[in-house]
């Protein structure tokens, strides 16, 4: 009898401890980021392969999960190459520190959007030659509903204070729009309009791209993804691909 009790007691837990975790989701290779968090305790690189003709990067992002709906994460665009400098200027490119919260869940079938925010402060940390003016901190609204048959669409405003050579602080804002198709768990296909950088010409102008790729979940911890980057306007490279490998703990 006691056995017997103990195996019933035990059935409910192990039942739960066998159900899959959720696949992998990554805040890359497109603009847009995602209201969701990695999920407490929990530990995902997210890192990558940059080149446009004008440069080159290896930018990566780490991500810790503190509670289920906040997440601390560093980042940065890591070993940097300028391909327009006669003397392939190299270097690594400064540090951020950002915390994201989901704030709300989305409701089904273009209801209410998944809601998140992120505090972002980028800091001079790079070699000369890449190194920003001082810290500069930024705040993102992550917006994301969840459509029929399968599709997702994301927008992002944001707004960031940029300081110029002269040390003179600017108003930055930031925009992105996102639409993704979702093939099963394992797999997706986006398109994607980004303006990472709003600004007046006096205060260093607007870029803009048009993007595109997709990526694949190997596992439900490993993940990789393709990206491309077209650009809008003289202010933002012609084209750029991006490569990718996420991989989650």
């Amino acid at each position: 009898m006691p056995n017997r009790l103990l195996c019933a007691l035990a059935m409910p837990l192990c039942c739960a401890a066998a159900q899959p975790d959720d696949w992998i989701a990554t805040d890359r290779p497109d603009f847009v980021d995602a209201p969701a968090v990695v999920g407490k305790g929990r530990l995902q690189l997210e890192t990558g392969w940059l080149q446009s003709k004008e440069a080159r990067s290896t930018p990566w992002m780490l991500r810790f999960g503190v509670t289920e709906n906040m997440e601390l994460r560093m980042e940065s665009d890591g070993r940097l190459t300028d391909r327009s400098d006669p003397a392939r200027l190299r270097g690594w490119g400064d540090t951020a520190l950002s915390a994201k919260w989901r704030l709300r869940e989305a409701e089904r079938d273009g209801g209410a959007p998944a809601v998140g925010l992120v505090l972002q402060a980028d800091f001079a940390t790079g070699s000369r030659g890449f190194k920003g003016n001082g810290t500069r901190p930024s705040l993102r609204l992550p917006l994301e509903w969840d459509l029929p048959q399968d599709l997702n669409l994301g927008v992002m405003p944001g707004l960031y204070r940029d300081c110029d050579d002269r040390g003179r602080h600017v108003a930055v804002g930031q925009f992105g729009i996102t639409l993704a198709k979702n093939f099963g768990e394992r797999a997706y296909t986006f398109i994607e309009l980004a303006a990472p950088r709003i600004a007046r010409g006096r205060d260093g102008g607007s870029t803009a791209s048009f993007d595109f790729g997709g990526g694949y979940s190997l596992t439900r911890d490993l993940h990789v993804d393709v990206g491309v980057m077209l650009g809008l306007n003289r202010r933002t490279p012609d084209h750029a691909l991006t490569i990718g490998l996420s991989v989650r703990l």
